[in-house]
């Protein structure tokens, strides 16, 4: 069986990559984004962006498994298809955090048998909230020069950290959907 990396890779399932790389111990890590539901081909080299991917990606995988999964979703609507693409890949015993745009209320609820926690997502980005989850500083990871040292340290640090919301059932989440309280920011 391939990795995740290769899978996305082979499927052109990859989508604005910052990092993609071998960390210590057999890990690997990857940030960006991935393509749940790929856009319109227009010609056969011309393509629209995705109709759903998952944003602001941070993944550690060993092997075929992924140890560690966090991203953005524009709805929690988009979990279903998202699992449904890269289910072979999740592990009952992995960390899957969500950020959701259109939740009302956080929660850790199974999907498919695999433990996720979903939160609120209103205008910050997946790193800082996990750093925030992970009780770091801006300056501890600015210490570290690259970005693989920056993925590892957050994955250990998350490991001991609370990371898990009241329990819920994944149609008791689907009941928190609302309207998306992301805030649309032009550059920065």
């Amino acid at each position: 069986m391939a990795t995740v990396i290769e899978y996305m890779k082979e499927n052109e399932l990859d989508w604005q990559p910052s990092f993609s790389g071998e960390l210590s111990d057999g890990l690997y890590g990857y940030r960006g984004a991935m393509i749940v539901e790929p856009g319109k081909q227009l010609s056969p080299d011309r393509k629209l962006p995705p109709k759903i991917q998952a944003r602001q990606v941070i993944m550690i995988n060993e092997g075929e498994i992924i140890k560690f999964f966090a991203c953005e979703l524009e709805s929690f609507n988009h979990l279903k298809p998202l699992v449904e693409k890269y289910k072979q890949f999740f592990s009952k015993d992995g960390l899957n955090l969500l950020y959701v745009t259109d939740l009302e209320a956080d929660g850790t609820f199974e999907y498919d048998g695999i433990k996720f926690t979903a939160f609120m997502l209103d205008e910050s980005s997946v790193w800082n909230e996990l750093l925030e989850l992970a009780d770091l500083e801006k300056s501890d990871m600015k210490a570290l020069k690259k970005n693989e040292e920056k993925i590892e340290k957050l994955y250990e640090e998350l490991l001991d950290a609370d990371v898990e919301e009241a329990g819920k059932s994944y149609e008791e989440m689907c009941k928190l959907i609302g309207k998306s309280s992301k805030v649309l920011m032009g550059a920065v």
